[in-house]
């Protein structure tokens, strides 16, 4: 059962792999790679498609669907090694493994958004021309979540553009450093789970 479980992990790996380079090809737009990227596609653009479907991860041109894919494959690969590994595995290792996957998805968009903001308040201090086309993409990217961030915080009332970055991104710091302590704690007390 462990080598089963050992291949089970290295398949996921080699298709997470896969998977990664289908990424990284869809950078180079207007470049024609042939027939091995038709059969990569063919790999891999079913899994894809499908987490496109079941979720709406698209910020104006970024789509993180890609990320929860492969963040689903991840948290499977993990379960099957540490089975394979110690030929038995807890429901405290696999809730931990849940749960340190989730928050390992949680963090990439704390810090996706951390820089978006980050970005955009140098644009303003530096009163750059935030009408190119770089630019016009952050502030898509930025405005849902300073809205939503706005209106938790203010309700309707209308808040300087400034006082909303910055707000915005201390209170994304401070989720993202409490909750880094909260699941810190959390798997140490799932790991002692008996069952």
């Amino acid at each position: 059962m462990q080598f089963f479980m050992q291949l089970l992990s290295s398949l996921i790996s080699l298709y997470m792999l896969l998977i990664l380079i289908r990424i990284v090809l869809t950078w180079f737009s207007g470049v024609q790679f042939g027939r091995p990227f038709e059969i990569l596609s063919s790999i891999t653009d079913p899994y894809l498609d499908w987490w496109r479907g079941i979720l709406n991860l698209r910020f104006g041109a970024v789509d993180l669907s890609p990320l929860v894919a492969i963040t689903a494959l991840s948290l499977a690969q993990n379960i099957f090694s540490a089975f394979a590994r110690y030929g038995k595995i807890s429901l405290g290792i696999i809730l931990v493994i849940i749960l340190q996957a989730l928050w390992s998805v949680m963090t990439f968009f704390l810090g996706f958004f951390i820089v978006i903001l980050i970005l955009c308040l140098i644009a303003h201090l530096l009163k750059l021309n935030v009408y190119s086309p770089f630019w016009r993409l952050i502030n898509s990217i930025s405005q849902p979540i300073l809205f939503r961030i706005n209106r938790i915080l203010f309700g309707k009332r209308l808040v300087n553009y400034l006082t909303s970055i910055i707000i915005s991104l201390i209170i994304l710091l401070v989720i993202r450093i409490a909750g880094g302590f909260a699941v810190w704690q959390a798997s140490l007390l799932l790991a002692k789970l008996p069952i």
